[in-house]
């Protein structure tokens, strides 16, 4: 006999949770001309690539296995790059749900050749859904900030969240609306 409550009904175990920095993670890409727009600076769509790669390693990190990039809610673009620099991108998970996690990005950028700072030229927010091999969604551990920025970030996280949830809710009652009138869209 044990002197232990019974644990609580729920449909799997409770995971424990894992610290921001166990899956916190840099990727650095020195640009070339071949990723070049037309204007001759890097192409966004480059960048983007490097951000949901760094996003995905950190997001399958946390999650101690696969994810899928679910939506990218804001990619902006500060400064451009230019053939030469290296860019470092800095991912890190900032909030949990059941099964997605949101990995925020910063993307920083410095002359090959030269010691002056980095300059930040770019972040992004991106959502995760951790999925097991038939591409099922599965469980991700909760999140566990460490320091003041990570408590600033994960509440940040909560209100991006709910503005995610409330504008595919409005979206989906329009639509509804819409359909109910007789408009095909």
């Amino acid at each position: 006999m044990t002197d232990q409550a019974p644990a609580a009904q729920t449909d799997s175990p409770e995971i424990p949770g894992k610290p921001v920095s166990a899956s916190r993670t840099t990727l650095s890409h020195i640009m070339t001309h071949n990723d070049t727009n037309l204007l001759g600076t890097v192409h966004g769509g480059v960048i983007m690539k490097l951000v949901d790669d760094a996003a995905g390693a950190v997001a399958g990190r946390h999650s101690g296995g696969p994810a899928v990039t679910a939506s990218m809610d804001e990619m902006a673009f500060f400064e451009p790059v230019r053939v030469g620099d290296l860019v470092h991108v800095k991912a890190q998970v900032n909030w949990t749900g059941r099964t997605s996690m949101e990995v925020g990005v910063r993307v920083l950028a410095e002359r090959w050749n030269e010691s002056a700072p980095a300059t930040h030229v770019g972040s992004a927010y991106l959502v995760f859904a951790a999925v097991d091999a038939d591409g099922k969604p599965r469980r991700v551990p909760p999140v566990l900030p460490e320091s003041d920025r990570d408590r600033r970030r994960h509440q940040e996280a909560q209100i991006r969240r709910t503005h995610r949830l409330s504008r595919r809710r409005a979206i989906l009652e329009l639509r509804e609306k819409r359909a109910a009138e007789g408009f095909d869209d």
